[in-house]
């Protein structure tokens, strides 16, 4: 833990991710660490959003507590759709964005208004990891749940008002106040009912998903779904009036600016202080590729999700729900960790001889293939063996980014600078493959809570009113061209 923040002003970053909730304090002038604190979630696709409050708790009273802190922001995990009804209480489990049961609703809805309608209105393709395609099964599978929905919230919008004081009455000091819903760009811009390039919601696509009108927080007070206010990259949701209670006995007090929070990759570009130019891929349990660029992008195929960032310019991503997964699932196949598959994996060479993983493992976001396994071709003799096999999982997982990375060029966004991030980016065997799989330089920013560290900018910009400039330092592994691993790979999962 960093030494006692003294007089500094003090902000606050959250990550609040599908597996765990990370809390991040620093100086607001300068970005240093103060202190940090952590939190797990629960396993699985569908999960109570309670899990997610007491780990926020937990975590803030890992982190030290919030009394010396001004302000605050919470970058959550997109698309999770959280149900309120009239009380303020949940629904039901919120469906996670790697929940894969509403593929057919996406499918029906992309057939009802086509592609590229799609596109021009919110800057994406349904599948099955949006909000808006998770309200249609609501609508279709659970009709009775669906009828007592009063507001629909995602993550990160749901944590930011419990966090201000709103709840069920039994557990929040100001109560069911629907109306005080807020969110910013980069989360609504992955519903599937939000225009990016307009900053509106589209009230024809919800309906169109729940079968039930829809109207902003704060905007009339008919019997209308309540969705979040979303409020600009610089301006406070609120402030709190009354101290609120954590789980625990802890307290977020009275006075504590909230920001608008953001989308967790929106949050991970902020942190990186990603601009025009730069793209990075996250190597987390699943993968993206994203970067911000100013102008319109649109991918009629739905490859890439024309998403806002959280400045207010546009964030071009694609997602795999296979990356460091891939690793985990393969290393405890031979019965090592993470590190020994790496030395394992760098015992073969580029290419391994031909032994080709093709890692869909939990089905496929990009491409959408929800109900697609995983396969390994190529085996012989002289390529099954552990060193092969370790070097097929690493490769398969960066050359499926690969694709994606490609797919965001293909947009008009130029890389000119590739940042590789994530928990299996401290892999000595992933960083080495990855110069050969991207045939590029590829930037590596130290360690760090990224999408935390965003949420913290945020605050710190909401502030004082303008965004600091926090320095990132990196390691550049040089380029090694070995572009027959990846037409090896394309020549399988393509089939």
């Amino acid at each position: 833990m960093a030494e006692s923040a003294g007089e500094r002003r003090l902000v606050a970053g959250v990550d609040s991710s599908t597996q765990s909730c990370k809390v991040t304090i620093r100086d607001a002038g300068t970005g240093a660490v103060v202190r940090e604190g952590r939190a797990t979630h629960p396993d699985g696709t569908s999960v109570d959003p309670r899990h997610w409050w007491d780990a926020l708790s937990t975590a803030i009273a890992d982190a030290g507590g919030f009394d010396d802190v001004t302000a605050v922001a919470i970058a959550g995990q997109q698309h999770g759709m959280v149900a309120l009804d009239a009380d303020g209480r949940v629904v039901r489990d919120a469906l996670l964005w790697n929940d894969v049961r509403s593929a057919d609703a996406a499918a029906q809805m992309v057939e009802e208004l086509g592609r590229e309608a799609w596109v021009a209105r919110t800057g994406l393709v349904p599948v099955a990891s949006f909000t808006g395609t998770k309200l249609r099964w609501l609508r279709d599978a659970e009709p009775e749940n669906a009828a007592r929905v009063a507001a629909v919230a995602l993550p990160h919008d749901w944590l930011s008002w419990r966090l201000r004081g709103y709840g069920p009455a039994d557990e929040s000091p100001l109560g069911p106040d629907l109306d005080a819903l807020a969110t910013d760009g980069s989360d609504a811009s992955g519903t599937g009912y939000w225009d990016p390039v307009r900053r509106e919601y589209d009230p024809e696509l919800f309906e169109a998903a729940l079968g039930k009108p829809m109207r902003p927080a704060q905007t009339g007070d008919d019997d209308a779904v309540v969705v979040p206010r979303v409020v600009a990259p610089d301006e406070a949701m609120g402030t709190l009036d009354v101290d609120v209670p954590l789980v625990g006995g802890g307290v977020a007090r009275a006075g504590l600016v909230v920001g608008p929070g953001l989308g967790d990759n929106a949050g991970a570009a902020l942190g990186l202080g990603l601009g025009p130019g730069d793209v990075a891929v996250s190597l987390g349990t699943s993968g993206t590729v994203f970067g911000v660029t100013d102008t319109e992008v649109t991918d009629p195929s739905g490859t890439v999700a024309g998403f806002a960032d959280g400045t207010g310019s546009r964030l071009p991503i694609v997602t795999t729900l296979n990356a460091a997964r891939v690793l985990e699932v393969i290393g405890g196949l031979l019965g090592v960790d993470h590190g020994e598959l790496g030395e394992l994996a760098l015992q073969a060479p580029a290419g391994a001889d031909g032994l080709v993983l093709v890692p869909y493992f939990v089905g496929e976001r990009t491409p959408n293939r929800p109900d697609a396994t995983a396969s390994l071709v190529g085996m012989t003799p002289a390529t099954t063996d552990r060193a092969h096999l370790a070097r097929a999982a690493v490769e398969g997982m960066l050359c499926a980014l690969a694709d994606g990375l490609a797919a965001v060029e293909d947009t008009g966004v130029t890389v000119e600078r590739l940042l590789l991030i994530g928990g299996a980016a401290r892999n000595e065997a992933v960083r080495a493959v990855a110069a050969q799989v991207f045939s590029r330089d590829v930037s590596i920013p130290e360690p760090g809570e990224y999408v935390a560290a965003g949420a913290a900018r945020q605050a710190a910009w909401v502030l004082d009113g303008r965004l600091p400039s926090w320095e990132v330092s990196a390691t550049v592994v040089p380029a090694d061209p070995h572009p027959e691993v990846l037409e090896q790979y394309r020549a399988h999962a393509t089939r």
